[in-house]
């Protein structure tokens, strides 16, 4: 096998699952501001024992 066809292979897969996830998203109109006006606001950062957290 030349390195064309085993990059071929490997990537195949990935574009599928991608192309496949987009029309998915299409269908149920579900956009990425839906999603994070759904998780909330971001988490808060503090300063505690000496490292940044994330609440």
């Amino acid at each position: 096998m030349t390195a064309f066809e085993v990059f071929a292979i490997y990537v195949t897969p990935f574009v599928i699952i991608g192309i496949a996830i987009k029309l998915l998203m299409k269908r149920y109109a579900v956009d990425l501001p839906d999603v994070q006006k759904q998780a909330g606001s971001a988490p808060k950062r503090r300063f505690l024992l000496g490292a940044w957290r994330s609440d």
